[in-house]
């Protein structure tokens, strides 16, 4: 069956680290409140809300032969995500020191390096297939970025704490007709979106936090989106869920409002749990 989204970027095997409060940049020493481990990766954050909305979705990432890798495609099978794996060099491993507020510092562990394109003809025909391609920030999707033009189907980028100024970052968004990304590096969240706007997307939108979500639509015209009240676990996984959800509710036909609603309460969906999704529930344990 021809999925209706082509995600492509990063599955990893992460370790989650709580803390009261994020290390200061001294020598010191901190008691975790809590620790686990657990599958990673934003577009494997993506691939499993969409799943549980009912949306096909082709996940496309790398990971390695070893165990990690095992563990990453062992659960998102068992949780019902679709994926087409590339072999790399290593699995990609992170360790997310957190706190109970949102608060985040990602150490990478290991990175896969891009493939040589062998398989490139078989994604191609997947994208042209697809009636959206994601794409994340990764070195395999950035290679993958002029065929993914080429194809002529929309493509959605998540950007995340874009800064406003990284040059990694500008390939994907010349190439964006939807942008995503949070507040927590951006000055003016809103100015930033209509510069989006203005360089060609037909939607960019940024989230809040728990003050919710901003867009500007293709007509310049400024939407706002609550937060759901929610008690929450872990805050991973949520800005996944939230582009999944605005995603499956723009392909439904929603506009703006409605879509960032879908998105909304498909972020809180995942609050409440210490994995990615609760999908991974039954899954990991």
């Amino acid at each position: 069956m021809t999925a209706s989204v082509f995600i492509a970027g990063p599955a990893s095997w992460n370790s989650i680290v709580v803390l009261d409060r994020l290390p200061e940049p001294v020598p010191h020493m901190q008691f975790a409140e809590e620790s686990w481990e657990t599958v990673g990766g934003t577009s494997a954050g993506k691939a499993l809300a969409l799943a549980a909305l009912g949306r096909s979705a082709l996940l496309y990432a790398l990971t390695a032969d070893d165990e990690p890798g095992r563990r990453v495609r062992d659960a998102l099978e068992r949780a019902g995500v679709s994926a087409r794996w590339a072999t790399s060099d290593a699995t990609e491993r992170h360790l997310n020191l957190m706190t109970r507020q949102g608060g985040r510092v990602s150490l990478y562990l290991a990175s896969p390096s891009v493939t040589h394109g062998e398989d490139d003809a078989d994604l191609v025909a997947a994208m042209s297939d697809a009636d959206v391609i994601v794409f994340d920030l990764a070195a395999e999707p950035l290679r993958l970025l002029p065929v993914a033009i080429a194809t002529g189907r929309p493509i959605w980028v998540d950007v995340h704490d874009y800064d406003g100024e990284s040059e990694f970052h500008r390939p994907f968004l010349a190439a964006a007709d939807a942008v995503f990304c949070n507040a927590d590096r951006l000055a003016d969240p809103v100015l930033f979106l209509r510069s989006c706007i203005d360089a060609g997307a037909s939607l960019a939108v940024c989230t809040l936090g728990a003050d919710g979500a901003v867009a500007i639509d293709a007509d310049g015209t400024e939407h706002r989106v609550a937060a759901v009240p929610v008690d929450v676990v872990d805050t991973n996984g949520a800005g996944d869920a939230f582009l999944a959800g605005v995603l499956d509710a723009r392909l439904a036909g929603a506009g703006v409002p409605e879509a960032l609603t879908a998105g909304s309460r498909a972020a809180a969906s995942v609050l409440g749990t210490r994995h990615l999704h609760p999908l991974l529930d039954p899954v990991i344990g």
